[in-house]
């Protein structure tokens, strides 16, 4: 099916529904933490090949990471090198829920940051005291020195517009939020937000690559109105687990708190990934009203079928989305962590000298694009 992926200073619905069903995950295109992808050209002709246009969570900083200047620079020349393969590409960078005090505090300060805020230019890095969110402990995410960023803080609007500018410079066009209700959990009318974003829109209108950047964040029921600071939403699957199937799993309207339902579904545009948060205790146990599948995360879950039970839930999840949700669209899974099955990546890659630890999912992803 012919598609539009034309833009200049604005995005179409058609053309925003155009990239969005020719989604993927593939982590490590950029320097993500200390971890890149060591089969970057084999991604590349990957991506190519199946025809994916929106490459989503290709950049991102979670805690620890390598200085800022070599992470961007690093994306900056990566994403060059893709864009002359397929000018059409978009990748998308993150900025997390995450802070680790080592990081942000080792992170200077540009002037442009300061002036975009009205403030004299100081010599001096972030501060993680003055940007933490309070409700959350210092271990948040289960490493000392880490927490939440509040958005009501100015540090914090800083720094998410900070990151963002500098992953448009490096050639990205689309930008995730992370978990923006728990950034936001004092911003109750939104304004601490709706203004950052701005903020990244207009930077992105002179510097982005087409002048126009894809905001998103994971924003369950933000999107019911027409009037919205974000694009489109996205949000995990949420597998449900079939209890007489060992490690078999469905999707199901209306299942726990997924984008499956009438007053999310039918709204706007969205997509559905496989996410990645870690296992639980039980695992290969079913548990169900939980996030976990068959006590996995999704793309863990995912990886340990069989080769045509991945390839036959990758058709299954694309059509059943398809037939219910006119502009809903799955995220194919590219590369992404893995937790607790022996392996650090997911890789659909096919299997081959450039990609020796590929799952060869690459040509029922490239099926399922030729017919979306």
């Amino acid at each position: 099916m012919e598609k539009n992926f034309t833009f200049d200073g604005s995005m179409s619905r058609d053309v925003l529904n155009s990239y969005l069903s020719r989604a993927v995950t593939h982590i490590g295109l950029g320097y993500d933490n200390t971890v890149y992808s060591d089969t970057f050209e084999d991604d590349i002709r990957m991506l190519k090949n199946e025809g994916a246009k929106f490459i989503g969570r290709a950049a991102f900083v979670w805690a620890e990471s390598v200085p800022d200047p070599e992470h961007f620079a690093f994306a900056k020349k990566r994403f060059a090198y893709a864009h002359k393969i397929d000018p059409e590409f978009i990748f998308q960078a993150c900025v997390f829920e995450c802070i680790y005090r080592p990081f942000v505090e080792a992170t200077l300060i540009p002037a442009y940051v300061f002036e975009e805020f009205g403030l004299p230019a100081e010599n001096r890095c972030f501060s993680f005291d003055a940007m933490k969110l309070d409700t959350k402990p210092d271990d948040y995410w289960g490493m000392s020195e880490t927490g939440v960023p509040d958005i009501t803080r100015l540090e914090a609007q800083m720094w998410f517009f900070y990151r963002a500018a500098e992953y448009i410079r490096a050639g990205c066009e689309a930008i995730h939020l992370g978990q923006v209700c728990m950034i936001g959990e004092y911003d109750t009318d939104f304004s601490c937000w709706r203004s950052v974003i701005e903020r990244i829109r207009r930077f992105g209108a002179i510097h982005a690559r087409r002048h126009y950047v894809l905001i998103d964040a994971h924003t369950l029921g933000w999107l019911r109105q027409e009037e919205t600071m974000f694009d489109y939403n996205a949000f995990p699957i949420r597998l449900k687990e079939v209890i007489d199937r060992p490690m078999e799993c469905i999707c199901e309207e209306n299942y726990l708190d997924s984008m499956f339902n009438e007053k999310d579904g039918l709204c706007r545009p969205f997509i559905v990934e496989f996410d990645n948060f870690g296992c639980a205790e039980h695992q290969g146990q079913p548990y169900l009203h939980s996030h976990f599948a068959w006590g996995y995360d999704e793309i863990s879950w995912f990886y340990q079928q069989d080769d045509d039970y991945r390839r036959m839930f990758l058709n299954y999840i694309h059509d059943w989305v398809r037939v219910r949700y006119p502009e809903g669209w799955v995220q194919m899974p590219s590369r992404r962590c893995l937790s607790g099955v022996g392996a650090k990546f997911y890789c659909a890659n096919t299997r081959s000298n450039a990609c020796p630890h590929g799952c060869s999912d690459e040509e029922t992803i490239k099926s399922i694009f030729a017919r979306s």
